[in-house]
């Protein structure tokens, strides 16, 4: 769907650096896994860091080698094959920042897909610089971390789309930073991207997504807040805004499109599902885009869904990869029967309201891992808010 104007955020400067907070090691049998978090017994094993330790938790260890197994070693760093399940790191910045059509009204449009000319530009001065930033925000009382990605084609004079990266469970936004797929995907357009931590649960940094996995946080007011605090010194369309996520991490980008589809235009969840527990209070107030990568050998949240006691004390019911895809053509009002699966082993429902698509990719065999970046990207920056 195409608009025919464009908001630019601007703003002063905001928001002190500090040091990301760290990921919690796991302990046997719990935690989901984050690619770049701290490895120990029955966790996930760390993307770019190259002695990995054999996992020794018990059954349902969630991001670790399940009963015993040895987790994988020989991890590259950013910008090459992760340990989990062989998802490219954080790629390098490359290219120049594209150019969008010209806008109705005024001059030229600029940034990814093109922003309508208005006649000025009131980008944030001066631009930020390349590179990743360790930041801090004050949410409810409470200090949050992320780490900021500014890409070295980001300009500061042409407004561009902002991507939030969750981590999966025990992880943190600067693990995610440098393990995640889509900065090589994102970076030549001068995409902007966040990667915040969350808040310490039963089993490690997490997300609370409602019957699971850290409690007394809102963590969609944080999401709210981290864009809206970005917004004050980056050049950012604020119709396109997307969350990504792996893991527990694609469980909040799940959450965030039932919850705050009027900030964010699509989501890309990977390797999780919705929960039986709560998708009834799913009720997006407008049709929201979603594509979600799932494996059908993932040993973690099982292809075919069901319980899971990951997280003590928190028990969750998973839909099943299918029953999500089907449940988000239901919220969303599609209607007809899903696509076959093309050559990414992606099928979509096309016949859905103002434009939007929900799409399940499924990959063969594999893991619990990220999702595919090169076919999420295309496919979330195609879609942008009413």
């Amino acid at each position: 769907m195409t608009l025919s104007a464009t908001v630019l955020a601007c703003g002063s400067n905001a928001g002190e650096p500090s040091s990301a907070s760290g990921g919690k090691p796991g302990s046997a049998g719990s935690g989901m896994a984050n690619a770049g978090s701290t490895s120990s017994a029955g966790m996930g094993v760390t993307a770019g860091s190259p002695n990995s330790s054999a996992g020794s938790g018990g059954a349902n260890a969630v991001g670790g080698a399940l009963s015993g197994g040895a987790s994988s070693t020989g991890g590259a760093p950013a910008g090459g094959a992760s340990s989990i399940g062989g998802a490219p790191g954080g790629g390098a910045p490359s290219g120049g920042a594209s150019t969008g059509g010209t806008g109705p009204a005024g001059g030229a449009g600029s940034g990814v897909g093109g922003s309508a000319g208005g006649g000025s530009n009131a980008c944030p001065m001066p631009a930020l610089k390349a590179g990743n930033t360790d930041k801090t925000l004050m949410v409810g009382g409470t200090s949050r971390s992320y780490t900021l990605h500014v890409p070295a084609a980001y300009t500061g004079s042409n407004a561009v789309p902002l991507v939030l990266d969750f981590h999966g469970l025990g992880g943190n936004g600067k693990g995610e930073s440098t393990s995640s797929p889509y900065p090589a995907q994102t970076d030549p357009d001068g995409v902007i991207m966040a990667f915040p931590t969350g808040l310490a649960g039963p089993g490690g940094n997490a997300w609370n997504v409602g019957p699971c996995c850290v409690k007394n946080t809102d963590d969609v007011a944080f999401a709210k807040a981290l864009v809206t605090e970005i917004e004050k010194t980056a050049c950012i369309d604020t119709k396109r805004v997307y969350a990504v996520g792996f893991s527990m991490g694609g469980g909040m980008s799940h959450y965030l499109a039932c919850h705050a589809a009027d900030v964010f235009a699509a989501v890309a969840p990977a390797a999780f599902d919705l929960l039986q527990e709560n998708v009834g209070d799913c009720k997006p107030p407008r049709p929201i885009a979603e594509i979600t990568f799932r494996s059908t050998g993932d040993n973690v949240v099982a292809y075919a869904g069901g319980a899971s006691m990951a997280v003590q004390g928190m028990p969750i019911t998973f839909l099943g990869a299918k029953g999500t895809f089907q449940k988000w053509a239901e919220i969303n009002q599609c209607t007809g029967a899903a696509s076959a699966e093309d050559s990414n082993g992606c099928a979509t429902y096309a016949g859905c309201p103002a434009g939007i698509e929900v799409t399940l990719c499924t990959k063969q065999g594999g893991t619990h891992e990220p999702g595919n970046a090169k076919v999420g990207w295309p496919a979330l920056k195609k879609h942008t808010l009413p």
